[in-house]
Order: structure tokens, then C-alpha cells, then sequence
């Protein structure tokens, strides 16, 4: 009986589990190709841009990385500008994350 109980306890839960890994990337959040250059600069979309201080990098499995970890190639990512125009936060997309439609650009 207890069994029962605890199997039905956690099919219950997956899709809680499921949901609560999903990433919540701010909607303020623009879209770019992002590439490390060097130190604590990155390129997106061609334009080479400071990391503020204190930047974190999250990448596909939401682990926070160091930039020199971003693909040579580049990746599609969401960021966040803060006021002094430097990238204080990025998420580097999934294949899934990346289909969906969303505003690009470098601009604040």
C-alpha cells in the first residue's frame, strides 16, 4: 500500500519537477549571437561589448560558465544590458529555447 501511495505521490510530481526546470529568462532580455573575443569581452552580433562585473554566463544545462566556455563558433543566447551598457547577465539557448520567437538586438 505504501508503495502505491509513493508511486502515485511522484507521478504526480513529474510535471511539477518538469516545469520548475524550465529556465525564467526576464521577457526585458534581447537576443543575439554571442562569441567570447577576449577577457571580459564578447562580441554579439558583431558588436564587441563589455561583461559587467560580476556577469554570469549560463549555458545550455543552466550552469554558470566563465566566458571563455561560450562555442568558438558562437551561440545563440539572451543577455540582459545593464545601465552602463555592459552584458550583466546571459543565457545561452537550447535548441528548443532558440525556436521561439523573441526580439534581437544589442540596443538597452
Amino acid at each position: 500500500m505504501i508503495g502505491r501511495v509513493l508511486l502515485l505521490a511522484l507521478a504526480l510530481s513529474l510535471p511539477a519537477l518538469a516545469a520548475a526546470q524550465a529556465r525564467a529568462i526576464p521577457e526585458a532580455a534581447k537576443r543575439g549571437t554571442i562569441e567570447h573575443v577576449a577577457d571580459m569581452v564578447v562580441r554579439i552580433d558583431g558588436r564587441e561589448l563589455r561583461l559587467a562585473p560580476g556577469a554570469t554566463i549560463r549555458n545550455e544545462r543552466n550552469l554558470i560558465v566563465v566566458p571563455a566556455a561560450l562555442p568558438r563558433e558562437g551561440a545563440e543566447a539572451e543577455f540582459l544590458v545593464d545601465g552602463n551598457g555592459q552584458i550583466s547577465r546571459v543565457w545561452v539557448l537550447t535548441a528548443e529555447e532558440a525556436a521561439r520567437p523573441r526580439k534581437r538586438g544589442t540596443s538597452r
